[in-house]
């Protein structure tokens, strides 16, 4: 569901009615213009069957991505899912036989040598998602390896996020918690072997750093109930910082705001206050840069505050008032 007020507006709005002087409101009216017109690419990809649609539908509640529950992959060539200023970019699963695989590659390939307006690469940053539930994971790290890492360009680890789906269903199903969604310490244990195992296969194969993360984006049937996501305000927050800062607040009214969606998580970091820290450092960077407003700017974003309230409230599972004090911290 949309927000009554888009986000950005809101912050316009502030601009136009703060008590500044006009060089200084004209300063942040143009930042933010440009913050407005930003376009963010991501491209979604994985082995088939690793929950690429799951994990686009529990992260920007949408059911824009088909969900497979047959025996043939939902998605046979790279679709686009446009969410206002946010840009998917769903590939197709590899592992369909070599010739399928080929193909696939070729098309992720093109799409990440693909350049913007500006000649700079179209996609910002690459998602690979891999499956949990299983130890053979070749065909992934062939994927990574072999076809995203050598065509991301010059900030190979700051464009690619590795993320472990169905780490529910890890082990078996075995050692997981369903009454409190959380895994037991022996698939603790099992989950964070196979980060490392994960990490250090793609430190030997391309010579680059990626710390993955491990997650459940909660199966979903059409008509069917969501199940609860375990660890997807962690995966939220690593997809925001990876994002070029300037863009990051073309996620706002496009994130899931079904509060329960946010809650669970391994409580090593409040992820949830984490997102909200990322926005904020946006706000203040790009917004205001070459403005002298000083302490000033407190007030001029300061309903804002409420604004952020109604966008992220339920996100970060904090009310209006948390997350107005919170804005104001940052601005004041």
């Amino acid at each position: 569901m949309k927000n009554e007020q888009n986000f950005l507006d809101a912050m316009e709005s502030d601009i136009m009615n703060a008590d500044i002087p006009d060089s200084e409101k004209n300063k942040l009216m143009k930042n933010f213009l440009q913050l407005k017109q930003q376009e963010i690419n991501i491209m979604i990809t994985g082995a088939t069957g690793c929950g690429k649609s799951s994990t686009i539908n529990a992260l920007f509640n949408t059911e824009v991505a088909k969900v497979g529950v047959g025996v043939d992959p939902q998605t046979m060539e790279i679709t686009r899912y446009d969410l206002d200023n946010l840009v998917l970019w769903d590939s197709p699963g590899l592992g369909d036989g070599k010739e399928a695989d080929n193909r696939h590659a070729k098309n992720i390939i093109k799409k990440l040598n693909e350049r913007d307006a500006n000649g700079n690469l179209l996609i910002d940053l690459v998602l690979v998602i891999l499956d949990g539930s299983t130890r053979d994971l070749g065909t992934s790290y062939e994927l990574i390896n072999n076809v995203i890492v050598p065509n991301l360009g010059e900030d190979k680890e700051g464009r690619i996020l590795v993320a472990i789906n169905q780490a529910d269903v890890a082990m078996k199903g075995r050692y997981w918690n369903y009454e409190e969604n959380k895994p037991e310490a022996p698939l603790v244990k099992f989950l964070e072997e196979k980060v490392v195992s994960v990490q250090k296969r793609i430190k030997e194969g391309t010579g680059i750093n990626v710390t993955p993360i491990y997650y459940s984006a909660g199966f979903k049937e059409e008509g069917m109930e969501q199940c609860r996501p375990y660890n997807l305000s962690k995966l939220l927050y690593y997809i925001i910082k990876f994002t070029p800062k300037e863009k990051r607040l073309s996620y706002v009214d496009n994130i899931n705001h079904n509060e329960e969606m946010w809650k669970d998580s391994d409580d090593l970091k409040d992820y949830r206050k984490g997102i909200l820290e990322e926005f904020g450092e946006t706000v203040s960077d790009c917004a205001a840069e070459g403005a002298d407003i000083g302490g000033d700017i407190g007030s001029v974003f300061g309903r804002v505050g409420e604004v952020a309230g109604r966008a992220l409230g339920t996100v970060v599972g904090v009310g209006v008032g948390v997350v107005k004090a919170f804005w104001n911290s940052i601005f004041g």
